[in-house]
C-alpha cells in the first residue's frame, strides 16, 4: 500500500506576503532528500487539512506560510537537487539503524518501523538497505539474531528455549529452523561443537 500527500502551495496566495516574492523563486526539483524542520512543517500542515475548526484553519495558514519559507530556506541551501539513493545509506543513518536493530532483537521489527527512523518510504529504504547491508532487512534481523543467540550459546546460562524467545522467536522450531538456516546446524549440535 502506497501513502502519500500532495501539498500545493499556490505561489500567488495572499497568505505569502510580496516581499517573499514567492513567485518569483526557482525552484529545483529534489528527490530523495531529508529536511528536519520541512518535514516537520509539511507533517504538521497535513495533520490540519479539512479541518472545518475556524483556529485551526488559521494555524493550517500559518503553517503554510512557515511551509513557502522552508521550501525557499532549502531552495537557497546548495543541496544537491537529486541525493543518489542508488549508493545506498548515509553512514549515519546506518548507524542508527544497526544500533536500533541490536536494541530490539527481542520486539518484532516491521520493515516500516525501520523505514520511518530514518525518514524514507518502506519501497526506498528496502532498496538503499539492501545496497548498503548486502542483503534484506529481514535477513540482516535474522542474522543479528543468530550471532547473538551463538554467544548466549556459548556462554551456556540459558536453554535453547529462552536463548530462541531472548533473541525474538515465538517458538524453538522457528529458532532451530532458522538457526540452521543460517549456520548449517542447530543451536544444540552449535553449543556441543563449542565443548
Amino acid at each position: 500500500m502506497c501513502r502519500g500527500a500532495s501539498l500545493y502551495i499556490d505561489p500567488r496566495s495572499s497568505l505569502l506576503q510580496t516581499d517573499l516574492r514567492f513567485a518569483e523563486i526557482q525552484f529545483c526539483p529534489r528527490l530523495f532528500f531529508f529536511d528536519g524542520d520541512l518535514w516537520d512543517t509539511a507533517v504538521k500542515l497535513r495533520a490540519q487539512v479539512g479541518s472545518s475548526d475556524q483556529r485551526q484553519t488559521a494555524y493550517a495558514e500559518a503553517l503554510s506560510i512557515a511551509l513557502a519559507c522552508e521550501l525557499m530556506r532549502v531552495n537557497e541551501s546548495g543541496l544537491p537537487s537529486v541525493t543518489r539513493i542508488r549508493s545506498g545509506l548515509p553512514q549515519w543513518q546506518q548507524k542508527k539503524l544497526t544500533q536500533y536493530i541490536d536494541e530490539h532483537l527481542a520486539e518484532d521489527v516491521s520493515l516500516s518501523s525501520l523505514a520511518e527512523l530514518v525518514h524514507l518510504s518502506p519501497y526506498h529504504f528496502s532498496r538503499a538497505f539492501k545496497q548498503s547491508f548486502n542483503m534484506p532487512p529481514h535477513r540482516y534481523l535474522t542474522n543479528r539474531r543468530i550471532e547473538r543467540a551463538k554467544s548466549l550459546l556459548a556462554a551456556r546460562k540459558l536453554s535453547v528455549t529462552e536463548i530462541g524467545l531472548d533473541v525474538g522467536f515465538s517458538e524453538t522450531s522457528s529458532f532451530t529452523s532458522a538457526f540452521r538456516k543460517v549456520t548449517g546446524e542447530t543451536p544444540t549440535d552449535y553449543r556441543r561443537s563449542l565443548a
